[in-house]
């Protein structure tokens, strides 16, 4: 029996960046989760559901209200600490921490810091994917999303979105996670996930810490 995968991943990134293809692709990735004779339970969580509002595409995690505050840090609370009792699980995460930052920086003038958060998921091993594209390839990305999008009205103003990544990068800059920023200019998300394994295990984020620390390379 080999070493256990357990890899923490948050994908990170401006609509259009095929974040939740790529969480669905890597929860079947046998370099990263193992090889899979049947379907397990999906690991896949995101930021993005809309939790706060009994309506389609409410608020949640991200886009809360000012009077939503502190449900809004109980959440993040409570997913911290579900992550510390089950540190030997994989977890990916489409959207977090960032995108509210982003959200609410840009919609209200207000920046949340979340230094406490990643203090205590560095420790587990959690690692951020910046799933990024080049400013010319946005317009055949919603090309391809408006064949299947519920909501197409998001993806009119592709401008917001060059906006949102230039400040995503910023705010990816500040981060203290080991980071790995993604091109997916080319829209292969196969292409995409092995990337992402490749750097994974090169840096040892494949595995769960140990004492805290990771081992690079080790396999």
């Amino acid at each position: 029996m080999g070493k256990k995968l357990c890899p923490k991943i948050i994908l990170e990134g401006t609509r259009l960046t095929w974040k939740t293809e790529i969480a669905f692709a890597l929860n079947e990735h046998p370099r990263v989760v193992g090889a899979r004779k049947y379907r397990y339970h999906s690991p896949v969580i995101s930021g993005e559901w809309c939790g706060f509002t009994n309506t389609p595409w409410g608020r949640g995690l991200i886009n809360f209200n000012p009077d939503e505050e502190a449900q809004a840090i109980e959440t993040y609370e409570t997913w911290a600490r579900m992550f510390e009792l089950q540190r030997y699980y994989s977890w990916i995460v489409d959207r977090f921490h960032l995108s509210t930052r982003a959200y609410q920086q840009r919609e209200r003038g207000t920046d949340y810091d979340f230094t406490w958060l990643e203090d205590r998921l560095i420790p587990l091993g959690f690692s951020l994917i910046f799933c990024t594209r080049s400013e010319d390839s946005f317009k055949a990305a919603r090309k391809r999303r408006l064949k299947i999008s519920g909501n197409p009205g998001q993806y009119d103003d592709l401008g917001l979105f060059v906006k949102e990544q230039k400040q995503m990068r910023r705010l990816v800059s500040e981060s203290n996670l080991p980071t790995l920023e993604l091109d997916v200019s080319d829209d292969d998300v196969s292409a995409a996930t092995d990337r992402i394994a490749d750097w994974l295990e090169e840096t040892g984020c494949l595995y769960a810490p140990v004492d805290g620390k990771r081992k690079p390379g080790d396999d």
